[in-house]
């Protein structure tokens, strides 16, 4: 009797470590999952002309290249796109030209009191209503702005790329804290030329070369783009 029972102590510690490791599988199978036209939509946080003033992370006009990087990306992938901003008729003014100008079909949503945006019904209804799972996102600042609503997706199930050099705070300190701790959530902390390579995949793909062009007009690959259009030629 207390072999058998040895035995089927065994069999049921071995059941919930099989259990467990099945548990973990899809976890791990949605952190290799990557990004496509398909399954990602953007979303710019804040990025307001009153708290760009406050950036100091970063070099201001460095910032405003990587926001319209950014946009433009999506733009060019027809990506579904929400831009909301935190009582834009206050002293937070109104989301900055370089996102609205691009960004002419998204989805805007002026909060008028939720610090953390996922807190707020018509913003988490419009990305509700894209049908994807992997949440794009980048705000002013980024301890705050970006960080709350990205830990707050990911505790719903949600994937989220923090585009941290499309985001900025008030200072290094600040920005190295919220990568910490959105990285301890489960939050992946990205730059936005890697996120255009990751949705972009293949060169040869339909949208490479418009791609690429947006690459060449943002980062120092642009004379590696100069060239290769100069062969094309």
């Amino acid at each position: 009797m207390k072999t058998l029972s040895k035995i089927t102590s065994l069999l049921g510690a071995a059941a919930l470590m099989f259990s467990a490791s099945s548990m973990a599988a899809p976890d791990n199978a949605r952190f290799a999952e990557t990004l496509t036209p398909d399954n990602a939509i953007l979303a710019m946080i804040d990025h307001q002309t009153g708290l760009m003033v406050g950036v100091r992370d970063m070099n201001p006009a460095q910032l405003k290249n990587n926001i319209q990087g950014l946009s433009k990306m999506a733009k060019v992938l027809n990506l579904p796109s929400v831009v909301t901003a935190s009582y834009p008729q206050g002293p937070n003014g109104p989301v900055m030209s370089e996102i609205s100008n691009i960004l002419t079909d998204a989805t805007v949503v002026n909060r008028q009191g939720e610090i953390n945006a996922w807190k707020s019904p018509e913003f988490r209804a419009a990305i509700k209503k894209s049908g994807r799972k992997k949440i794009i996102m980048a705000g002013i600042v980024t301890d705050v702005c970006l960080m709350f609503p990205a830990i707050s997706a990911v505790a719903e199930g949600y994937d989220v790329y923090a585009v941290v050099d499309a985001s900025g705070t008030w200072d290094e300190v600040s920005r190295e804290a919220a990568i910490h701790r959105m990285t301890q959530a489960g939050v992946k902390v990205v730059t936005w030329a890697s996120v255009l390579a990751e949705i972009m995949d293949d060169w040869r793909s339909p949208k490479g070369q418009a791609l690429g062009a947006v690459l060449g007009e943002h980062t120092a690959y642009g004379y590696v783009y100069q060239s290769y259009m100069a062969n094309q030629k």
